[in-house]
């Protein structure tokens, strides 16, 4: 019952703002792109140093000098956390809207570039690693900065219309709830991302550089 429920409640979602979730991942599909475009324009000392700083830190994980699996994990929650967050306040806000559109541009460059530099780097066993390391725990954390920045953007788009285009007012306790529930189901979906980033990717990552 309460499955169907939410599965309807997913799908309105989905329809009702099908055209916003189509202008944020293309934005983000081109943020990666740019993102492994930017690693052929490094320097090659830039690039060096990179490769140095990879290395050492695959060293230090192969000889078990890695941090605990539990700071990593506090580490990862704090700047994961303070990222929706800024979506989340962004969206509460008029002028907020262009920075929603640079922020999950720049996530997906930041992907793309981690990833291209591993591939340009390392080859094949660049890409495993990426695999690994990048992808598992981006599986959920892509869909969550998805869906908040949607859900966020929605919400400032309402703002404008009510504050400047001089529409009918809804009342805004019901919106502010329903809307600090998206952040509170979006940070428990990523406390699991992390979980798995800090206890369970440096194991593979070690399996897989040994």
């Amino acid at each position: 019952m309460i499955g169907n429920k939410l599965k309807q409640l997913a799908l309105r979602h989905l329809t009702d703002y099908r055209s916003l979730y189509t202008f944020i991942i293309a934005l983000f599909l081109m943020g990666i792109i740019f993102g492994a475009v930017v690693v052929n324009s490094l320097s090659y000392e830039a690039r060096n140093d990179l490769l140095q700083y990879m290395q050492n830190f695959f060293n230090e994980l192969a000889g078990g000098r890695i941090a605990d699996p539990t700071v990593l994990f506090k580490e990862a929650i704090g700047n994961d956390f303070q990222y929706i967050a800024l979506i989340w306040l962004l969206g509460l806000s008029v002028i907020g809207l262009p920075v929603l559109f640079v922020l999950i541009f720049v996530r997906g460059m930041f992907l793309g570039f981690t990833v291209g530099f591993l591939v340009s780097q390392m080859g094949t066993k660049g890409f495993g690693v990426a695999m690994v390391s990048v992808f598992p725990q981006n599986l959920l954390i892509i869909p969550i900065d998805i869906f908040l920045t949607v859900v966020a953007v929605a919400c400032s788009l309402r703002i404008i219309r009510q504050l400047l285009m001089k529409i009918r007012k809804e009342p805004l306790l019901p919106q502010f709830i329903n809307y600090l529930l998206v952040l509170v189901v979006s940070s428990g979906a990523l406390v699991v991302a992390c979980a798995f980033e800090a206890y369970i990717s440096p194991q593979l990552i070690r399996l897989f550089v040994s």
